[in-house]
């Protein structure tokens, strides 16, 4: 019994080691995870979802144009017919009136019937307007897939900067184990304090801290960048594209026209459905006809059985009918769906109007943002270079007995600050990057490559 407990651990230890071995890493570019978004995103499949109902209900209306074709049949038993009073002159008994029993106590009918419309300009327009609600319903698709690759772009860049920051912190953590080795060395040779010595240790464990934190944080922005994918969270992914890499290869041109803005495009989408639905409202005082006919038997017997003898008899009887409707009067209530309407056209006109000026406000904003981030990331690469030598070179002099402890954690520190300055610079300006892209349409760009 134990060896075969043994034999099935060994057997799965060594199934998950296999499964471990299969899971391969899977690297990510920026337009891969921009595109993968657009593709898998749950957001853009019910906006998708959404797209095709649109079209479901185009042609759901489009039905209302077409023909109608039924085929009917009934079958009716009289348990007692109904007597009718007919005058007696009828029979041979003037001055009288005598109950009459007329028909038969089995009836049946078999009919086909057509029904078209000949003539209904509501309708019309009522497609019309399905058509372009179904227009409006893929630039909803095409709105959600910019919006999620635009956040996916910013979480890629955080994601990117996170990771900066943790070779950062590495890279302390490497030039302070060194200081500790040091400053040892100096303690037991009697050169050194111990308090220095402390002072070193105490900012080194803060460094492992901060490491800890910053690679928890890297992990839950990578299990985000994969709910986001749709990729399955025991997959490990590993974006390729660098933190500093430009997604504006010049500085962007000043910008006034805004109409192939998704945003704008939805707002004109829904006028022309306002349009179109003053337009419906105003046929509806156009009077409508329709064409039906009907083609049918009708066998009548008054035994059951006679309708499977050789000489059933099945009568025919047919009819065309044209109607026609003429609106008159019905209490004003066209009237005021029609100030409805127009007061709607009138709203989208303003909303347009609106939506441009904001879009023109926040470009130029975001053009000035991206030129002031620019170029406060070039003076905090500098800043970070320079702390970086102002810290070697401190470390030197400590190790020669030139520089205090104090210099050296004095000197540690503002590299710090220069180094989060940095990561604030270099995420920053990516924002701005993306910020302007969303605008101008770059975004799109990307996604379509």
């Amino acid at each position: 019994m134990k060896r075969t407990i043994l034999l099935l651990m060994l057997i799965l230890t060594g199934s998950q080691l296999i499964f471990a071995q299969e899971i391969k890493t899977v690297e990510l570019s920026l337009q891969q995870c921009m595109q993968m978004a657009t593709e898998k995103n749950i957001n853009v499949r019910i906006a998708q979802i959404d797209n095709e109902k649109s079209i479901s209900k185009s042609e759901e209306i489009r039905a209302i144009l077409l023909p109608k074709i039924n085929l009917a049949g009934s079958f009716q038993d009289n348990l007692s017919i109904a007597s009718t009073m007919i005058p007696g002159e009828f029979v041979g008994q003037p001055g009288t009136e005598i109950a009459m029993k007329l028909g038969s106590q089995y009836n049946t009918t078999a009919a086909i019937s057509i029904n078209q419309v000949l003539f209904d300009r509501t309708a019309l327009f009522a497609l019309e307007i399905t058509k372009k609600a179904a227009a409006l319903s893929y630039l909803s698709v095409e709105k959600a897939s910019e919006e999620i690759a635009t956040e996916v772009a910013r979480l890629y860049f955080m994601a990117l900067t996170t990771k900066e920051h943790e070779k950062l912190i590495e890279e302390n953590i490497s030039r302070v184990e060194k200081l500790k080795n040091i400053t040892k060395v100096s303690v037991e040779n009697g050169v050194g304090m111990q308090v220095d010595f402390d002072r070193v240790s105490v900012t080194l464990e803060n460094f492992y801290t901060q490491l800890s934190n910053t690679q928890a944080l890297l992990e839950k922005q990578l299990n985000m960048m994969k709910y986001l994918l749709d990729i399955p969270q025991q997959q490990n992914i590993s974006l390729t594209d660098k933190a500093d890499m430009l997604l504006l290869q010049s500085t962007p041109e000043p910008m006034t026209d805004f109409s192939n803005h998704i945003d704008i495009k939805l707002i004109e989408s829904q006028q022309e459905i306002n349009q179109l639905n003053q337009k419906k409202i105003k046929s509806e005082y156009l009077p409508s006809m329709n064409l039906s006919g009907i083609y049918a038997y009708q066998g009548m017997k008054s035994e059951f059985n006679d309708y499977f003898s050789s000489d059933s008899k099945w009568y025919p009887y047919s009819n065309v009918n044209v109607s026609l409707k003429v609106p008159l009067f019905d209490g004003f209530a066209k009237q005021s769906k029609s100030r409805q309407a127009r007061l709607e056209y009138q709203k989208t006109q303003e909303k347009l109007y609106a939506t441009n000026e904001r879009f023109s406000m926040n470009y130029k904003n975001a053009m000035n943002t991206y030129i002031n981030n620019r170029n406060n990331l070039i003076r905090q690469q500098q800043n970070l270079k320079l702390g970086e030598k102002v810290y070697d070179d401190t470390s030197l002099k400590y190790s020669e007995g030139l520089a205090t402890m104090s210099n050296l954690l004095q000197d540690e520190i503002s590299l710090r600050n220069a180094q989060l300055g940095y990561l604030v610079a270099l995420n920053n300006f990516k924002d701005a990057e993306i910020t302007i892209m969303s605008i101008n349409g770059e975004i799109k760009k990307m996604i379509n490559k």
